[in-house]
């Protein structure tokens, strides 16, 4: 479902120059896998190059056959709207709307029925726990809340895959419990796949495979 080869990224001003090197991965279809690495060895930019979201300025992404770096800029956003749900370390949640129309975004998006953006947002809502927060305000919110917003926004429209960049770093353990039981159902049911980035064991752990994000690049980790 997915495959990436030979990915490599380099940016001005990093002491060595380059963040990622010689980069390889394939995912198939229901497969769950984590990321782990030390902080700035390039987990987030990772993401950010299977999303489409940043350029590589080697190798090749390609989703369901589909090659990224073929694709210009509106061809990338519509892929990624339609078969892409991207959980933010940063929430991206938009503030003069309520929870439940931030939730709604890709839905509404990819033209969706008032009636079954209604249906999707409830259920998703439900699922991860923050129902009696519709029609509340990202302002209102504590950082967990709007962390389990920003998750229900990614799962709402059934993406292909997700992509998930430590989405229970705000999160006390029982919600981290319940938002991980989320992610792992909703990947496995919509028969997508899923990349969890994350600093937590116990996180990797749910997931059927974990790698590690080195300098000298993407590796295994045998032990669990």
């Amino acid at each position: 479902m997915l495959t990436v080869r030979s990915l490599s990224k380099s940016y001005a001003g990093t002491r060595s120059g380059s963040v990622l090197r010689d980069i390889n991965l394939d995912l198939a279809r229901g497969e769950y896998v984590a990321i782990m690495g030390e902080s700035g060895v390039g987990k987030s930019t990772l993401l950010n190059l299977i999303a489409g979201l940043d350029t590589p300025d080697r190798g090749s992404i390609a989703l369901d056959g589909t090659e990224l770096t073929a694709l210009d800029d509106d061809a990338r956003t519509l892929l990624r709207r339609d078969r892409m749900g991207f959980v933010f370390q940063a929430f991206h949640l938009l503030p003069h709307l309520t929870v439940a129309q931030n939730v709604a975004l890709p839905l509404v998006l990819s033209g969706s029925t008032p009636a079954r953006c209604s249906r999707r947002v409830q259920e998703i809502l439900d699922a991860i726990g923050i129902a009696a927060l519709a029609s509340s305000r990202p302002r209102e919110l504590s950082g967990g809340e709007m962390q389990r917003v920003a998750i229900a926004r990614a799962l709402v429209h059934r993406p292909r895959l997700v992509l998930a960049d430590e989405p229970t770093g705000n999160l006390d353990p029982d919600s981290a419990r319940q938002v991980l039981q989320v992610l792992r159902e909703r990947i496995t049911n919509n028969a997508g796949a899923g990349i969890l980035v994350t600093h937590s064991s116990a996180a990797a752990a749910t997931t059927d495979r974990i790698y590690r994000l080195a300098a000298d690049g993407l590796r295994p980790h045998t032990e669990r």
